[in-house]
């Protein structure tokens, strides 16, 4: 619990450079055009980002779960909702489910040795606590449908999405590392 807290608090501290708030506003942009381009929309309750969840988890990776939780609500409002595309009715369980993914990726990852089993744990535990559980119950809401009605094809999706993402993911931060930039971010 304490790591966990300490990890906050660094994340905390990230809020203040100018550094942070600079690069989190670019993968912001960048979220925003790829979530446009590259999110296909299969039904009416079920949509596939390819690429779209690549900026949100750098900046979870990069900055921490506060960070990551405030930048994860901001996106869903500003992506999902008002500017691009916007589809559906807004409601305020899928901002806190993006406030939870960045918090739920910030505590796996920040300030943590990359590994694909420290991304595929990050992966199932937010797959499991927010598209199965409380993604499914908002959309019950908003559908009239049952939970068990809506919970198949979307945890149909997750898993076929998982390995994907996973490896994915774990690629670009491979990148990211072997290029240097992170000593740019971090300042080491």
């Amino acid at each position: 619990m304490r790591k966990i807290l300490k990890s906050f608090k660094d994340s905390s501290k990230e809020l203040k450079s100018v550094k942070c708030i600079t690069i989190t506003a670019m993968f912001g942009a960048i979220s925003i055009v790829l979530n446009s381009f590259t999110t296909v929309m299969v039904t009416k309750f079920l949509k596939i980002g390819f690429f779209s969840f690549l900026p949100s988890r750098l900046v979870y990776f990069l900055f921490g779960p506060l960070v990551g939780g405030l930048f994860g609500a901001a996106m869903d409002i500003l992506n999902f909702n008002f500017i691009v595309k916007p589809t559906g009715t807004f409601h305020p369980g899928f901002t806190f489910n993006a406030l939870i993914s960045g918090i739920i990726y910030g505590i796996f990852l920040y300030k943590k040795p990359v590994s694909i089993t420290r991304i595929l744990a990050a992966n199932i535990v937010q797959m499991i606590i927010v598209s199965f559980i409380l993604g499914s119950y908002w959309l019950t809401h908003l559908t009239g449908m049952t939970f068990l009605q809506l919970l198949p094809p979307r945890a149909l999706k997750e898993l076929i999405m998982l390995p994907f993402e996973t490896f994915l993911f774990f690629l670009i931060i491979k990148g990211v590392e072997a290029s240097g930039v992170l000593k740019l971010v971090y300042g080491k």
